[in-house]
Formats: structure tokens, C-alpha cells, sequence
């Protein structure tokens, strides 16, 4: 029965959503395939965690598609997982060795759970998803990366940063999306960031980020980066957006989430009459909302945009005189104090609007659930895919 057979596809789903198929089932099958393939090791970086966490994660989810009988989504991801992957060097050899390698790590794997009917699914889910990525990849003309020269590092307070880059062409993307960067502090180590600007044809591009601890290229972009370091870029992804004709919206940014909100907001500046907007632009301290003087300035020209400046503690610490003064001139809304998702359910549930949330897992999670709590309609809330 092969993909029509959803138990034996439930067997090869399980074989990486156990709690340790990172470490191990997922540990043993890059081991075995950089045995096999040495020039596949090449293509990753020295920590392997957050790859096999990732690998192991986005396996689960495609068989649990294809348990559940839904192709489309599956389909697609696959195929813009291939094309995404050129920026890393893969070629098609690498998907034949990797194709051949799973099959016989599933087999052994699975043991006596790998049943004449399981070994069908196996075929031909492997040859789906070996088959998607590959053909897409050698199906897409345009560029692997897009690279570019850190023109500009600012640091805004202690851990945060913008940086400003001029890329050799112009990456087309739509505000609110997101792209994979690579920096030379850590070669072959993406990290996501999103643009803060629309897309500009010139090929300016600018990113706000925060160091994060134990983050790796977080802390290096923050700490090391300087003018004249070449980064590569990735295709873009994401959907975030704002519908003009879908009424009005509430935006919740919490710290350098600010930053695809903020694109979308420039991207409708182009337009005289927009839906409302109200923001909210969060931070630990009164210091750390780095970018209040902007919000001022784009809500001084469009009526539309409302922004209220969030702080978790009333003041800001010793450290914060050693950063610019980000107090915006009189006007915006006045600062409010407390979490975000206390602060932004205390205005009301927000039923009647869009709402974006941008920022980290646990502030999205607790602001999303906050917002459904009082009444806002889940499928009216748009955020970013979460990492654990």
C-alpha cells in the first residue's frame, strides 16, 4: 500500500518523534551517513545539535502529514527545503547518499518492526521526499545566496544591535518575512533574522538583533561584527503580512520582534489610507525599546499608527548610560509598565482585529494565549513558526 498505508507510515513517523531520537536513531544516521558520504560532513557545522534536533522535527512533521493523508503542505515544504538547501552546498549526490543511507537506517532501526509493509512505505516515502527536495533544487534558477557587506554595526544597548548591510544585488522579499544568514564568526551556522525594511532595490538591508545567551551567531553578530564582514543570505520564508481590506490591527513586538513589524509598517507608509494600526513595542527595560525615536517618527506622519512603548521594570539599570538615549520626543503614547501580554490584554480582547505577535517562544506563546483567553479568535492571530 506504500503512502496509502497510514499504520506502516505511523511506524516510520515514531522512529523520530521519540523523546530521544536526536541523540539517538538521528544521532546514528549522520554518523552513518558521514561514514558513508565523508564529504557530507563538510556541509555542516561543528555542533550538530540544533541540525539533528531540526532534521528530526521536520521528519516527524512530513510523516505525520502523510499519516493524516495531506500531501499539499508536505509537498511544498519539502520543496522549499530543497531549493533553501543549495545555500549550503547540497547536491544531488548528497540526496542519493542520504536516501540510501535512511532506508537502511530505518531497516535496522526498526528491526522486526520493519515489515514488508513498513518497507513499502519506506521506498516510497523516501523517494518522495529525496525525490521533492532534489528536483526542486536543480528545478530553481535563481540564486543559491545572496551575499553582501556589513556596512554599518550599531550598538543600541548591551545586547542589542542593528546591523546595516549593502548586498551585491538585491534580495527580493516581502515585509515580515525572514531569510537565514550566515556571518564570518561562524561559518556554516545559519541563524534566522528578519529585514526591518521593506525590500530595497538598491540591495540595502538592515537587521536588528539580540544576543542571546549561549546563542552562538547571536552573540557574535553582537559582539564581533564589524564594518566591511561579508554575510550570506537565504531565499526568504514566512508569511507574516497585513491584509489593507481585513480591518484593523494589533501588532505586539517584543524586543527585536520589532523588526518584520516594523517593515510591514514602512511598506504602509506607501499607502494614504490604511487600517489602524496599534502597536506595542516591548522590552526588560525603558533602555532596551531601541527604536522609539522611528516609531515616533513614521506615527507623526501617518495617523493611522499608534504605538505604546512596554517596559517589564519602571527604570533603566547603570549600564544604560553607556548606550543612546532612545526617549522619543513627547507624542507617542506613554510607556506602560508590566509584561506584554498583561499590558496588551488590559486595552481589551482585540476580537474585531488582525493581530501580528513577533519575538521570542515564551513571550509569543504567553501573549497568543493571553489574546485567545479574552475572547481573540485563534485563526485571526499570525506569528512566526516556534522553535522549543
Amino acid at each position: 500500500m506504500g503512502l496509502d498505508d497510514r499504520d506502516a507510515l505511523l511506524v516510520l513517523r515514531d522512529a523520530f518523534g521519540t523523546s530521544n531520537s536526536t541523540d539517538g536513531f538521528v544521532g546514528r544516521l549522520f554518523t552513518r551517513w558521514f561514514g558513508t558520504d565523508p564529504s557530507a560532513r563538510d556541509l555542516f557545522p561543528a555542533d550538530l545539535s540544533a541540525v539533528r534536533a531540526a532534521f528530526a522535527q521536520a521528519m516527524s512533521w512530513v510523516y505525520g502529514e502523510l499519516v493524516a493523508q495531506r500531501a499539499q503542505e508536505p509537498v511544498a515544504f519539502l520543496a522549499q527545503l530543497g531549493r533553501d538547501h543549495r545555500k549550503y552546498g547540497v547536491t544531488q549526490h548528497h540526496y542519493d547518499t542520504m536516501g540510501r543511507v535512511l532506508y537502511a537506517a530505518l531497516r535496522d532501526e526498526l528491526a522486526d518492526d520493519f515489515t514488508p509493509a513498513v518497507e513499502d512505505a519506506a521506498r516510497e516515502s523516501l523517494n518522495l521526499i529525496i525525490g521533492v527536495m532534489g528536483g526542486a533544487a536543480d528545478a530553481e534558477e535563481g540564486p543559491a545566496w545572496w551575499e553582501g557587506t556589513v556596512v554599518e554595526h550599531l550598538r543600541v544597548s548591551r545586547d542589542l544591535a542593528v546591523v546595516r548591510i549593502q548586498l551585491d544585488h538585491a534580495l527580493p522579499y516581502h515585509p515580515g518575512q525572514y531569510v537565514k544568514v550566515e556571518v564570518p564568526q561562524c561559518p556554516r551556522s545559519w541563524r534566522y533574522l528578519s529585514p526591518s525594511m521593506p525590500a530595497d532595490e538598491t540591495g540595502a538591508i538592515e537587521f536588528h538583533l539580540r544576543g542571546v545567551p549561549g546563542g552562538l551567531v547571536s552573540t557574535a553578530i553582537v559582539n564581533e561584527t564589524r564594518p566591511g564582514d561579508r554575510w550570506r543570505l537565504s531565499s526568504p520564508h514566512g508569511g507574516l503580512h497585513v491584509d489593507r481590506e481585513a480591518g484593523d490591527v494589533l501588532m505586539v513586538a517584543g524586543s527585536t520582534g520589532l523588526a518584520p513589524l516594523r517593515a510591514i509598517i514602512m511598506d504602509l507608509t506607501r499607502w494614504g489610507v490604511n487600517p489602524r494600526v496599534h502597536l506595542f513595542f516591548g522590552g526588560r527595560y525603558p533602555c532596551e525599546l531601541y527604536d522609539l525615536p522611528t516609531l515616533w517618527q513614521i506615527a507623526a506622519h501617518n495617523p493611522w499608527l499608534s504605538a505604546t512603548p512596554v517596559s517589564e521594570y519602571p527604570g533603566d539599570p547603570n549600564w544604560a548610560a553607556d548606550y543612546p538615549d532612545v526617549t522619543p520626543p513627547r507624542g507617542l503614547h506613554l510607556r506602560q509598565t508590566g509584561r506584554l501580554p498583561d499590558v496588551v490584554t488590559r486595552y481589551g480582547n482585540w476580537s474585531d482585529r488582525q493581530i501580528l505577535i513577533c519575538g521570542g517562544p515564551e513571550m509569543t506563546r504567553a501573549t497568543k494565549a493571553a489574546l485567545v483567553a479574552k475572547g481573540a479568535p485563534e485563526q485571526r492571530i499570525q506569528h512566526d513558526p516556534l522553535s522549543e
